[in-house]
């Protein structure tokens, strides 16, 4: 695969904006800060003008420009942006502890209004940093996702994985050969996590569902818009207008994830009370009303916490796992050689009266390969969730005030903790699809055709969804099952 121009900044970009609103009269609000090398603001807009429909590309443009640490200013919030190795250790390793606890430095999210508005300012993703947030990260790391819930919940993901090899032969056998990849990842993502989560699959093709599956796509689709650029966040005075219209689009959705929420709460709540002192927790949201009950938490657990996360692990896996296979497809699809090795050793290493399981992953080196530069090439999440550090601090002699807001997400200690759930997905997924199909264009597409544009958000999905041809290569009985 081939690495783009601006691919440096992928991986270590660290995007800094510092949140100086208001000066206040203290020690620390008038003392003069060096500010790194960067383009001359505007009034108003700061350097806004400079950010294109792909905002990581257009810093990494200026950045080779000003140099590895740059200035920036958006709307009213003067901006930092690093994009070297040496940058990001500094950030993320040599003062990720210091930008933790105080008296050195306190991480924490900046109130930004996804948070208010889909995820009841309750989940551990934009949690500040305190209490509830060490106590939900230690329920996922301890609880909700440990190495024991992973392997107890394994066949889950396996049953998927076939559902959705029987779906993909039986889509291309009826669309006359090709399919979206997208969209029977991202249902087999949802029903893999809902099946951990929830205990069963509420979203389905025919009578029982919640609601039709295709609706429930666009819901996960704009959950997304956690990630987007609004206007409203850096200029403040202008949020109320809601000029982009997102925070409109964020109540919307908010209306329509709750009911489907309260209706989980509900059936298992009554579960529970039916079941008395017998009561034994089969999934995520079992053992976070149990745990809601618990009396010597740090910190208690409300029904909009529950609420909160859930949608952490339904929504934001469900949608990155489909768009990392997705974007390894397209590029598998361009680069027939490396597909050939792709497959070479799944024939190899598995075989063809079998499907793959988790078990076989540590034995393709070259598959995991294949993954790695997918998302060194295409990061699922270029900018992600801003950490903000209330101490100031200083790199390479310039200044860093307090308030700052960082953007990396993949290192340090809100790393997201479904990542190794996530990568477990990713593997088994797109080695099954490797191995049950020889991939191929449609007719009349080439391999100059593909577009290999993204579309900004949270993640960063193609701009035009991936069509394929999957012709099955293995045993009928292999694609049957449940």
């Amino acid at each position: 695969m081939e690495l783009p121009p601006w691919s440096s900044l992928l991986g270590v970009v660290l995007f800094l904006v510092a949140v100086l609103l208001r000066r206040r009269c203290s020690t620390s609000s008038s003392r003069k800060y060096t500010v790194p090398p960067g383009p001359r603001p505007w009034p108003v807009i700061g350097n806004l003008n400079l950010i294109g429909p792909l905002p990581h590309r257009s810093m990494h443009e200026r950045s080779a420009r000003y140099g590895p640490l740059m200035s920036l200013r958006f709307g009213s919030y003067p901006s930092f942006v690093g994009s070297s190795v040496d940058m990001a250790k500094f950030f993320l390793k040599t003062h990720d502890l210091a930008l933790q606890k105080p008296p050195a430095g306190v991480l924490d999210r900046p109130a930004l209004p996804s948070a208010r508005y889909i995820l009841y300012n309750s989940d551990v993703l934009w949690a500040s940093y305190g209490p509830y947030w060490r106590q939900g990260r230690k329920l996922f790391q301890n609880e909700l996702l440990s190495a024991g819930q992973m392997k107890s919940t394994e066949h889950i993901r396996i049953e998927e994985v076939r559902c959705i090899l029987r779906a993909m032969s039986a889509a291309a056998s009826r669309n006359g050969g090709a399919v979206v990849p997208k969209d029977h990842l991202s249902m087999a993502s949802f029903n893999i996590a809902s099946r951990m989560a929830l205990g069963k699959k509420y979203i389905f093709d025919g009578s029982g569902s919640l609601m039709p599956p295709e609706s429930f796509r666009w819901m996960i689709q704009e959950f997304f818009l956690n990630g987007v650029f609004n206007v409203g966040d850096v200029i403040p005075w202008l949020s109320f207008l809601d000029p982009q219209g997102y925070i409109k689009r964020m109540k919307r959705l908010s209306k329509m994830f709750d009911p489907f929420l309260e209706h989980v709460l509900v059936e298992h709540s009554e579960q529970r009370r039916r079941q008395g002192d017998g009561f034994v927790p089969r999934d995520m949201v079992d053992q976070l009303l149990q745990l809601a009950d618990d009396a010597s938490l740090d910190v208690p657990i409300e029904r909009d916490g529950i609420k909160a996360f859930i949608l952490d692990i339904i929504a934001a896996g469900s949608d990155t796992t489909a768009v990392a296979i997705e974007w390894a497809l397209s590029e598998l699809l361009r680069k027939p050689e490396t597909m050939a090795k792709a497959t070479d050793e799944l024939d190899r290493v598995v075989g063809g009266d079998r499907l793959v399981t988790e078990a076989d992953i540590p034995r393709l080196p070259y598959l995991e390969a294949v993954v790695k530069e997918t998302m060194r090439v295409h990061p699922l999440a270029p900018l992600l969730t801003p950490r903000l550090s209330r101490e100031d601090t200083s790199v390479g002699g310039y200044g860093i005030p307090a308030g700052t807001e960082f953007l990396p997400f993949g290192s340090g200690r809100r790393m997201c903790p479904g990542l190794g759930l996530g990568m477990k997905m990713v593997h088994l997924m797109l080695a099954n699809l490797l191995q049950a199909f020889v991939w191929r264009l449609p007719d009349g597409v080439g391999v100059d055709d593909l577009i290999l544009e993204g579309k900004f958000g949270l993640s960063m999905p193609r701009m035009v969804p991936l069509e394929a041809v999957p012709e099955p290569k293995l045993p009928a009985h292999l694609y049957d099952g449940p």
